[in-house]
């Protein structure tokens, strides 16, 4: 059924790759080359580094973006920590975008979780930590490298008005699809509202 499910992806380009925690457990039981392996045995097409759970050093975060990338797969990494009391200062994950990057990450994801509250870089009530975010994007150089973890329809109509339709945003549930489309597209009085101001202004 998984390899259905991939098949049914790839037939329309669609790149799919397991979550960066089975990575993190390969990593734990130290069978990274094994993991790889049958990840492409499988059929994904991309990887995801992470160590939003555990914690690994930077020489072994390196290695499994280098081993990923020589298996012929596209890599994502990803920054912060599912749980806030295992969270790093920022200037660690700036850091840590800006090599990843280096490394040849495709793309880094900011940490959101399936709740969106009090993980990676948002607080409590869903909200992005101000400071953190200006500093993400510097560190990232362009919007467009990061993928922005964002559930809750508040932060992805945050991130439109602030990055455009366009921008990139994950751990979007499934029935949320269409709704988020027309946040996207500006079917939402939230995303309307810019464009109809901007209308107005010619």
């Amino acid at each position: 059924m998984l390899e259905e499910k991939i098949n049914l992806a790839k037939r329309f380009g669609v790149e799919v790759y397991p979550g960066g925690t089975f990575l993190e457990i390969a990593i734990m039981q130290n069978k990274l080359k094994e993991f790889i392996k049958m990840a492409g045995v499988i059929g994904y097409s991309a990887i995801e580094v992470s160590d939003g759970t555990i914690s690994f050093s930077q020489e072994v975060r390196e290695r499994a973006i280098s081993m990923a990338l020589d298996a012929g797969f596209k890599v994502l990494t990803e920054v912060g920590k599912k749980n806030l009391q295992d969270k790093e200062k920022i200037g660690h994950y700036l850091k840590q975008i800006k090599h990843d990057l280096d490394c040849g990450a495709y793309r880094v994801i900011i940490e959101g979780r399936e709740s969106g509250k009090n993980a990676g870089f948002y607080d409590e009530q869903g909200r992005f930590i101000e400071d953190e975010w200006e500093q993400l994007l510097i560190a990232a150089g362009d919007q467009r490298l990061l993928i922005w973890e964002a559930p809750l329809k508040q932060q992805q109509q945050d991130l439109i008005r602030r990055f455009g339709p366009n921008v990139n945003l994950g751990n979007i549930a499934a029935n949320e699809a269409l709704a988020l489309e027309a946040l996207r597209v500006g079917l939402r009085g939230d995303t309307l509202r810019p464009v109809y101001i901007k209308h107005l202004s010619r």
